[in-house]
């Protein structure tokens, strides 16, 4: 058996583990990353990247067909057709040099790569094939795999969102099974495709995670491009049809032709001999503490393995403190915020506390909205739909949190994340002044809204 001996041993090579190497490489640690399948992880792959590309082609495809029929613009083209083979080529195109480039950032600051299946012997040890590995540090990234449902097992026309994002053709109806943002993101984009779409959701409303006023433009849009929503519906098997019961207990069959299934993520604890370590767990993720410390000494765990909120820019930024940690640094996890975004159509942001969480903390808030259809870039870009939200204390006007539903509006939450970390008041939005013409114009305006001279409304 060779050994190999390293100051800091990394399992699993998405965002979190990879930007934790490249940063540790910077500081001169010594380091391994150990990766079983492609580097950068689900969020590269089969995730957020792949997504995007298919949600821009489903896009483009659905305005084109708009031209074809009813423009307002004064366009009109012939009838598009769609070659799915080309789109999947497309998007494939983008992960191969998104990889390669975190191949080459990694080599750039001399991470040794292994790419194996690690299997845990202790806190210091770790095999990959029949390589040992002796390692002073070890951070644990082996990010999340999606949640499956017993009664519906992957296979065949019962599909997860990996086969999606890979389709050889655009099934005629699909069912999505689940009704949060990867089920409504593939959903719509199939949708726009040319599929019939419908939507099997437990919960009372789509997006249950979201409070009802920043979903409501969602659904709206789902309504019009003809998604059918059966909320408050539970799923009792497949045999040719779906099996779903409704709220009043009776059984509908519905016909398709795959059913995707987005019930959620869950942190990856198994098949690496995790239970070697016996750390202390906090549900099914693993117990860590501002530091990203487990309960075993120099043992760290980041991103999805370590819970929620499960976001590939979360896990970034604890990867990067751990390297600084381990480099001798003093550092902490404790941003005032994370944004989390969701891609459907229109887009969702959410950064800080909504108007129900400042509430539920017993803060008094005012709570201001400025609506796009009062905005001129959001007309010109077609999208009326959809607002910007500030939560602000009524004390001092710090504010606490912002939400926005609009085309586009994933663009505004650097300028959401960083007036939350930067102790930002309502006065010091309203004071700044913003381009014209732009969406980012809402921003100020509910600022501006929330004390009591809203320009433009």
């Amino acid at each position: 058996m060779q050994t190999l001996n390293t100051t800091l041993l990394i399992i699993g090579g998405g965002p979190g583990g990879y930007v934790t190497a490249i940063r540790a490489g910077q500081l001169g640690i010594s380091t391994i990353l150990v990766e079983g399948q492609s580097l950068g992880g689900t969020c590269l792959n089969i995730g957020c990247i792949p997504s995007k590309a298919l949600i821009h082609v489903a896009e483009q495809f659905h305005q084109t067909q708009h031209h074809n029929q009813h423009s307002a613009l004064g366009i009109s083209v012939a009838a598009p057709t769609l070659d799915i083979n080309k789109s999947v080529e497309w998007k494939d195109g983008i992960v191969d040099r998104l990889t390669t480039g975190v191949a080459a950032l990694l080599k750039k600051h001399k991470v040794q790569v292994i790419h194996g299946w690690a299997k845990v012997v202790d806190g210091k040890t770790v095999d990959v094939g029949d390589t040992r590995i002796h390692c002073e540090h070890l951070v644990l990234a082996t990010g999340s795999t999606s949640v499956n449902l017993p009664i519906l097992p992957i296979g065949g026309p019962i599909i997860s969102s990996t086969e999606a994002l890979a389709p050889k053709s655009v099934p005629k109806r699909l069912v999505v099974v689940g009704g949060g943002y990867i089920g409504l993101e593939l959903g719509i984009a199939y949708r726009k495709l040319g599929a019939e779409v419908s939507v099997v959701e437990a919960q009372e409303r789509i997006l249950p995670a979201y409070d009802a006023e920043l979903t409501q433009p969602v659904h709206e849009a789902l309504k019009q491009l003809g998604v059918k929503l059966y909320l408050k519906h539970s799923v009792l098997g497949f045999d040719g049809t779906l099996q779903v019961r409704d709220p009043n207990g009776d059984t509908l069959s519905l016909e398709t032709d795959q059913v995707l299934v987005a019930v959620g993520r869950k942190p990856n604890t198994q098949g690496w001999n995790l239970e070697a370590l016996n750390l202390d767990m906090n549900g099914s993720a693993i117990k860590i503490d501002s530091r990203c410390q487990t309960s075993m000494r120099n043992v760290y765990a980041i991103g999805d393995l370590s819970g929620e909120p499960m976001l590939a820019h979360r896990a970034m930024a604890q990867g990067e403190m751990v390297a600084e940690l381990i480099s001798g640094k003093h550092r902490e996890f404790n941003p005032t915020a994370i944004a989390a975004v969701c891609f459907t159509d229109p887009e969702l942001v959410v950064v800080g506390r909504t108007p129900d969480e400042a509430k539920a903390a017993g803060l008094d808030c005012i709570v201001s909205s400025f609506p796009f259809a009062a905005n001129g870039r959001a007309m010109t870009l077609e999208s009326k739909s959809g607002f910007v939200r500030v939560v602000a204390r009524r004390d001092n006007h710090l504010i606490v949190g912002w939400q926005a539903v609009g085309v586009g509006v994933s663009e505004l939450s650097t300028a959401f994340a960083q007036s939350l970390e930067m102790g930002a008041r309502l006065e010091d939005i309203g004071g700044t002044i913003h381009a014209h013409p732009t969406l980012g114009e809402a921003v100020q305006e509910a600022a501006l809204r929330a004390l009591g001279h809203a320009l433009h409304l």
